[in-house]
């Protein structure tokens, strides 16, 4: 029976559906990620005017359609929008699905429309654009801030979040805790997400001493007290080596573990090689929530296989997920197709990928293409690679440098030149950096080469 009929027949045997039934089902079909079924919801209560839509009803409609059907399709429903209730928080949802879509130059038309608009601007739009150079082009990041700055929209902790990670993404520590400290003094405690973030790029840039300090600030004089603190604790610990912090922070959660706790503990023992605690970890988990276990629960133990190359193990456990009746989603294919690349079955990885992408129901990672992409390129394969650089395209990845700089890779490998490419580049928007120059420079002396052939 279709929703529609459903819930006609429902409201028939005199049932209520007012504003507080409709929350609450909208939120569990969203907790869920059933956005399709959400959006038939919506659709429903609009065509039979069973609620009357103010600004965040639209907007909740605008999102759901941007998930599902793409934003191209979100867009042309912003014009339907009746004009007295497209405001900030409508243009702000669309911002947020450019940004989760990585379409920075969409990003940005949505962003100056605001402006333009004469909207509030306010620090959700910013951290939106923040959020995407942090990924794409963190030379764009000084911008916002001065807009901030200009607007007098003072930053908030998420923003701090998002320009540490930054800062760590560069590996500039000094700069890191310049904002960090910049951070306290304007009265914000940094969150436990905050402190594990820290530790983190303390790990990655060698300084181990000042990543134990915090972590042991993180765990305080008693864990059981301070609970919450395991879940980052775990693979940070596994960072570092600690094979008995992992143990101990372990065995505080034994007993009576929390889902994400047990994550983290199939992550750290992973990341220790102790492959037999992960699976032991992972059924515990079973065990204990076994109704309430998605794909991306089952993924915690096949990364693990994927990262050490146990390939008979990761298929079994795949073929345990599907009998367990999980919704195969893209961090799943993502394990898999790590799994298969790292054991060499490139083209079987490949073929895994383009089956997901037929499904149409939510598209595969950025990196599962470029996992993929990196190895045609590699072999110097660029019928292949080029095959990759298009399903990227039509799944929505354009404007990241990384896609071109694989793609060119493989004609470099290949010692083929590459024509044409600066103005493929510019077509999409996207500019050389130095790495690339370098890439181009190569592959030009080869379009040399091939033409002093043919003179010869």
């Amino acid at each position: 029976m279709k929703m529609d009929a459903a819930l006609d027949k429902w409201i028939e045997e005199g049932n209520t559906l007012g504003r507080y039934e409709i929350y609450s089902a909208m939120l569990n079909l969203r907790k869920r990620r059933w956005f399709g079924k959400a959006l038939e919801l919506s659709e429903y209560l609009e065509s039979r005017k069973r609620l009357d839509f103010v600004e965040r009803d639209y907007a909740s409609r605008l999102d759901l359609i941007a998930k599902v059907r793409g934003l191209q399709k979100a867009e042309r429903y912003v014009e339907k929008i009746p004009e007295s209730f497209r405001g900030e928080i409508t243009y702000r949802t669309l911002l947020a699905n450019c940004v989760v879509q990585m379409n920075m130059k969409k990003a940005e038309e949505v962003f100056n429309k605001m402006r333009d608009m004469d909207l509030q601007m306010t620090a959700f739009s910013c951290n939106q654009l923040l959020l995407l150079y942090k990924r794409l082009d963190k030379k764009k990041i000084a911008d916002v801030l001065y807009f901030m700055e200009k607007e007098n929209l003072k930053p908030t902790l998420f923003t701090y979040k998002l320009l540490i990670d930054a800062k760590g993404q560069s590996n500039d520590i000094s700069g890191l805790e310049q904002l960090f400290e910049t951070m306290k003094a304007e009265g914000m405690e940094p969150d436990i997400q905050l402190q594990a973030k820290l530790a983190k790029y303390y790990i990655h840039g060698g300084l181990n001493e000042k990543a134990e300090a915090v972590l042991k600030k993180l765990e305080g004089d008693n864990l059981k007290a301070n609970r919450g603190a395991c879940r980052a604790l775990l693979p940070l610990y596994a960072d570092l080596g600690k094979a008995d912090k992992v143990e101990k922070v372990w065995k505080e959660c034994e007993s009576d573990p929390r889902l994400e706790e047990c994550v983290a503990g199939i992550e750290a023992w992973g990341k220790l090689g102790k492959i037999k605690k992960a699976e032991g970890v992972f059924e515990k988990m079973i065990e204990s929530w076994k109704k309430r276990l998605s794909s991306r629960h089952y993924t915690s133990l096949l990364k693990v296989y994927a990262d050490h190359k146990l390939l008979a193990k990761g298929k079994d456990l795949a073929k345990r997920m599907v009998d367990s009746g999980c919704r195969i989603g893209p961090w799943t294919w993502d394990a898999l197709v790590k799994l298969y690349v790292d054991a060499g079955e490139v083209e079987k990885a490949d073929s895994i990928l383009q089956k997901a992408a037929q499904q149409g129901q939510t598209k595969p990672l950025f990196s599962s293409y470029m996992t993929i992409m990196d190895q045609y390129a590699k072999r110097g394969d660029v019928h292949n690679a080029e095959k990759i650089f298009l399903r990227l395209k039509q799944s929505g990845y354009v404007g990241r440098i990384r896609q071109y700089q694989s793609l060119l890779q493989a004609y470099v490998n290949a010692k083929a030149p590459a024509y044409g490419f600066r103005d493929r580049m510019k077509a999409d928007n996207v500019f050389p950096n130095k790495a690339v120059a370098a890439q181009l420079a190569q592959a030009d002396a080869f379009r040399k080469s091939a033409l002093s052939d043919l003179l010869d």
